[in-house]
């Protein structure tokens, strides 16, 4: 999935995706596309752990960038994001956003979104439905 025309409007504003370091990645895949996340002081909890909701927040944003990629001019927005954690991560290191369409409808999008640390673990699984607003 090509994410670059999606970056350049995320880029072009300050927003909750620049505030907590998200950096979104096209892949080969049409129904698959990734964002990076450095665990730092900006989405880590007082403790030096990444937080839950920082981690939601990487889940929902990511499943945005596909839909919108998938539906060109149209406000994609999250209504129902659902997560589990399974493993914390530690300041310094890296997770990955794996986000992959499990539902294109034409007003709803179902995203299954994994987050791996960077030794591949699973950190978090999430579902993410967002809805679709077509411009008339």
């Amino acid at each position: 999935m090509d994410v670059e025309n999606i970056k350049e409007i995320i880029n072009a504003k300050a927003n909750l995706s620049t505030a907590l370091g998200m950096e979104f990645l096209s892949t080969p895949e049409a129904d698959t596309c990734m964002a990076r996340m450095k665990v730092d002081e900006r989405n880590r909890q007082p403790f030096g752990f990444l937080s839950g909701g920082a981690t939601l927040a990487l889940a929902e944003n990511v499943a945005g960038v596909g839909s919108s990629s998938l539906c060109p001019g149209c406000a994609c927005v999250g209504i129902e994001v659902s997560g589990s954690h399974v493993k914390a991560v530690c300041e310094g290191d890296t997770v990955t956003a794996y986000a992959r369409l499990l539902h294109q409808g034409s007003t709803l999008h179902v995203w299954q979104v994994d987050i791996r640390n960077s030794a591949e673990e699973l950190i978090s699984q999430v579902r993410v439905t967002n809805y679709v607003i077509r411009h008339t």
